[in-house]
């Protein structure tokens, strides 16, 4: 079921699409029917630099059992990094 609910935030990273990297300043998180992943519903994550176009976007299309592994993979990369190397 779609929720129609998206979480925006301001981030600080680079991503890379068919032009190369480029900074990325915005990201978007929500539940809804994919455009290309052959599954019902995905957690759907863009990246983006609105300043600079359409074409600096990454998209990524999960499953919810891969959304949900992902992102405990990233905090637990983020809990075991050594002290000083992320900002509190």
């Amino acid at each position: 079921m779609c929720t129609y609910r998206t979480t925006t935030l301001e981030v600080e990273g680079s991503g890379k699409g068919a032009a190369g990297w480029f900074p990325v300043t915005d990201a978007s998180v929500y539940f809804d029917h994919p455009v290309h992943a052959p599954a019902d519903h995905t957690l759907n994550v863009d990246l983006r630099n609105p300043s600079r176009g359409a074409a600096a976007r990454v998209a990524v299309e999960l499953d919810p059992v891969s959304a949900r592994a992902l992102a405990l993979a990233i905090l637990e990369m983020l809990d075991s990094a050594p002290v000083g190397l992320i900002p509190s």
